[in-house]
């Protein structure tokens, strides 16, 4: 004689049976019931780095809360929250099967055509202060395009035609597609914010001022396709971004560093034309009540400069007490900072820096806005 059974085998034993002529009856009917993983492919572009990349690296805090500080950003988050900007490596279309104009409208390349699972259109929008990689015309770059989740597929590479204006809805015929490559090599492990695919890509020659790259990411083993977009400038810039906010936080400096004079230049430089002048804001320092930065100052033109002017407006609560290699003026919430009598000259790709403390009541070390730089 076998044992009784307890009640809970025999209440599993019934939910048994009941589940089992449940799918007998679905199979009977034509239905089959499949267990539906989330899409597995991620990644938009790094390097150079795309709205929803750069934006999320601006927006990143000590909290893990996202506070964009980059105004086209902080107007995504506004829209689509914050989200999509936690899944910035999502822009997708599971059923674009490679398909591009005609299929995702114009107006909306930068969103997947809006038919992502998070909302990113906002990152579609026609502006011209998203964060910007700095580049230059006809060389070569490594790009780097995040491999989330890895897997086979091609990477159409495209550039907005010279004249296009970073306000005008992207449109295909905007583009032209300068490469295409096909399941590149990887570093760093996939699902980190570092992991990579990465190629030599030629920039296209003859070309200056503000463009897009667009990249189309087409999985082989699926019809889903990623969309990325970077705002560039091609200026003289070796990858450096701008419209972004990055600083460290360490042990407070007993005193701040010094620089030593240089002489004087003999003969005055030349003004190397507008858009030449690159600053590059960073936090070297920071403590409870105050902290150092520094701002590096660049000439991205092909001839020295005379004098460079920088400007931003700390965040609130934030006050300058000590600023070394440069002259500091204030005009009501902003901060004006010129060259010192021995560091105004800057030779094409060359840089100076100048430094500050600071103290802040708010814990804010960061400018409120972008931070601009103009030579004269």
């Amino acid at each position: 004689m076998l044992p009784e059974r307890s009640p809970t085998l025999k209440r599993r034993t019934r939910l048994f049976s009941l589940l089992a002529g449940f799918a007998t009856l679905l199979a009977a009917l034509g239905v089959v019931v499949l267990g539906q993983d989330p899409a597995q492919a991620h990644g938009v572009a790094m390097m150079p780095g795309s709205r929803t990349y750069l934006c999320y690296e601006d927006a990143q805090t000590s909290t893990g809360a996202l506070v964009p500080t980059n105004p086209a950003c902080a107007a995504a988050v506004a829209q689509s929250g914050t989200t999509a900007l936690y899944n910035w490596f999502a822009v997708l279309d599971s059923n674009a099967a490679g398909r591009g104009a005609g299929y995702v409208p114009d107006g909306t390349l930068c969103s997947a055509g809006n038919k992502s699972p998070y909302d990113f259109s906002a990152y579609s929008a026609a502006r011209d202060d998203w964060p910007r990689t700095h580049l230059t015309s006809g060389s070569t770059i490594q790009l780097q395009y995040s491999n989330w989740a890895a897997h086979p597929g091609t990477f159409r590479v495209y550039v907005t035609k010279q004249g296009w204006s970073p306000t005008t809805p992207l449109a295909w015929a905007d583009l032209d597609q300068i490469g295409s490559v096909t399941n590149p090599p990887a570093v760093g492990s996939p699902g980190t914010d570092g992991g990579h695919y990465y190629w030599d890509q030629a920039l296209p020659s003859g070309r200056s001022g503000d463009a897009l790259v667009f990249i189309q990411w087409v999985r082989s083993d699926s019809n889903e396709n990623f969309f990325s977009c970077s705002d560039i400038a091609f200026d003289g810039g070796n990858g450096e971004v701008t419209g972004i906010h990055n600083g460290g936080t360490t042990t407070p400096p007993t005193t701040p560093p010094t620089t030593p004079p240089t002489t004087p230049p003999t003969t005055p430089p030349t003004d190397p034309g507008p858009g030449s002048c690159m600053a590059m804001y960073s936090v070297t320092n920071a403590w409870s009540s105050g902290f150092q930065g520094e701002v590096e100052v660049m000439n991205h033109g092909t001839t020295p400069t005379g004098h460079w002017t920088v400007t931003w407006t700390p965040g609130d609560g934030t006050k300058i007490s000590q600023l070394w290699n440069g002259n500091l003026t204030t005009s009501g919430s902003a901060v004006t900072v010129t060259n010192a009598s021995y560091n105004g000259t800057i030779a094409p790709d060359g840089n100076t820096t100048f430094g500050f403390t600071a103290t802040s009541s708010s814990g804010i070390d960061l400018p409120n806005g972008s931070i601009t730089c103009t030579f004269s």
